[in-house]
């Protein structure tokens, strides 16, 4: 059996990014750490709060001082610092719908204030995807929104924002995510547009990101078959040399998605797709959320292998490890440079009121003026965001109108008739309000909603995700059309007559947010 070079498995050491389980770090990421491993990532359940999260990464740089600590921490939605309880910022979706870009470098400022006490050098973030694809079932509210132009400016904004606090960017998922239908935790996406379409409407927003200083980008495990017909950007060197490197004029850090996802894994394996995302031109691999000392062993065993197989050039390697050297020394920098400030989590619940949009159908049924009956049609996280993360109006709905009550339903839940009477019983009387989330993507709600408000058009429907259009019933003898996806944010006409103090016409007869936790954002579920 052959020994691998020690100074390929150093190599090796250098551009893998386990995360691992736990809120203390255990003996094998501290064993790693000390023999030369120089990353992790922190997932929700590394954190238990702000304080057990800063002695953590302080007990991890104590192993290597040169450590580069990462996360996802995006507001919203997506959030490892309070998954516990929501995040303190409204998601990018939000910030897009005010169209305020002083305002979004403000709450990316604040989060980076948080991750800079927490002891973070690097966020995975911010999302520069083009949500244009409204059934896409990943990006969504990650997104500023389904304009190139609005999500450029405001993923530089964001760029600067997270940066001035010390706390590095990353602008994901190149070469875009937003036009697709599949989530790359489950498959592979594929994003069916042509040179001319990608460069006019996916890929502004990473130019913006690199132009307003942003040193890392995350490759995306997407089929673009206008670049590279067979493999997807982590692992096509004609993405991540030819476009991203030759093309956008890229010279720093290039951090694969976790190549546990199916995007790649599926395909390649685990070791597979750790080899050939190096070879193709990434830097940083990061493992997963899952990683065991066994894996990241089998993974540097490999690498080293496959540069001793001709796989992977030995220069290949040298560069990605010697980028990754050097991001931490410009992120130890950044930090260095950069003035502490405390965050500003009343600046979240402010900005996520601006977020808010209101059209009302039916004279009197806002502001609600008593007790209301609440129906929530419950959606499970995603893969990204996870289960644990609290989700709906309940709590907050109950402590502003005290003996309100509440029906909650899956959203996957077929429409009922004998259900349907319940609920509309159990709101006798008093207001009715229903919950519901990316109801367009979800084939019964549509019906719900419809039928509800054939019953009660006085009912509100809140929208938690990307906002639709809900209507009555039409004539038995008709389809249910399901909502129509609004363009969002609305056009500048829209916003410009609100400034004039004239709502928009809306869709009739419910009450629209498009921020991930309005008005309140601290929730926890019942």
């Amino acid at each position: 059996m052959r020994r691998p070079d020690p100074e390929l498995l150093a190599l090796a050491d250098a551009v893998l990014q386990p995360g691992f389980v736990g809120t203390e770090a255990p003996d094998w990421i501290r064993r790693r750490l000390a023999d030369g491993l120089g990353s992790v990532l922190l997932f929700a359940r590394n954190v238990r709060d702000p304080e057990q999260a800063a002695a953590l990464t302080g007990a991890l740089r104590a192993e290597n001082p040169h450590i580069l600590i990462a996360v996802d921490e995006e507001g919203g939605d997506i959030t490892r610092l309070e998954a516990a309880t929501g995040s303190s910022y409204p998601g990018n979706l939000a910030l897009g719908a005010v169209d305020d870009t002083d305002l979004t470098e403000a709450v990316a400022r604040s989060i980076g204030a948080e991750l800079r006490a927490a002891g973070i050098d690097l966020d995975y973030a911010p999302d520069a995807d083009v949500n244009s694809n409204p059934r896409n079932p990943v990006i969504g509210t990650r997104s500023f929104g389904s304009d190139a132009e609005l999500t450029a400016r405001h993923v530089a904004a964001y760029v600067r924002g997270l940066q001035s606090s010390g706390v590095a960017a990353c602008a994901k998922h190149f070469p875009g995510h937003g036009d697709t239908d599949v989530d790359s935790h489950l498959g592979l996406p594929r994003v069916d547009l042509d040179v001319a379409a990608l460069a006019a409407h996916a890929l502004p927003p990473f130019r913006a990101a690199l132009t307003a200083g942003a040193r890392a980008v995350m490759t995306g495990h997407l089929l673009v078959p206008a670049y590279d017909p067979d493999r997807p950007a982590t692992v096509s060197e004609r993405l991540l040399q030819g476009l991203l490197r030759e093309e956008l004029g890229f010279d720093g850090l290039v951090v694969s998605d976790a190549v546990e996802m199916a995007g790649v894994r599926a395909h390649y394996g685990l070791a597979g797709a750790t080899v050939r995302a190096l070879a193709a031109g990434v830097d940083l691999v990061c493992i997963g959320d899952g990683s065991t000392e066994e894996q990241v062993l089998a993974l540097r065993e490999a690498i080293a292998d496959a540069v001793a197989d001709g796989l992977l050039p030995a220069e290949r390697l040298a560069r990605a490890a010697s980028r990754v050297r050097e991001f931490g020394a410009w992120s130890r920098g950044l930090r260095a440079a950069a003035t502490r400030t405390a965050p500003d989590r009343e600046l979240g619940l402010a900005a996520a009121r601006r977020a808010v949009r209101v059209s009302v159908h039916t004279r009197g049924a806002l502001p609600l003026q008593g007790p209301a009956h609440l129906v929530e049609f419950g959606v499970p996280g995603t893969v990204v965001q996870g289960d644990g993360v609290p989700w709906g109006l309940g709590p907050a709905l109950t402590g502003l109108l005290p003996g309100s009550t509440r029906t909650t339903l899956a959203a996957d839940t077929p429409h009922d008739p004998a259900v349907e009477s319940e609920v509309l019983r159990a709101a006798r009387g008093r207001a009715l309000v229903l919950v519901v989330r990316d109801a367009h993507r979800r084939p019964h709600l549509p019906e719900w909603t419809s039928a509800l408000l054939t019953r009660r058009p006085d009912a509100v429907v809140v929208e938690l995700g990307l906002p639709g259009r809900y209507r009555a019933a039409p004539p038995r003898s008709t389809p249910t059309a399901p909502p129509v996806p609004a363009r969002w944010p609305p056009p500048r006409s829209s916003r410009a007559a609100r400034r004039r103090g004239r709502a928009p016409r809306g869709p009739a007869g419910f009450s629209r947010s498009c921020s991930p936790r309005p008005p309140l954002p601290r929730w926890s579920p019942s």
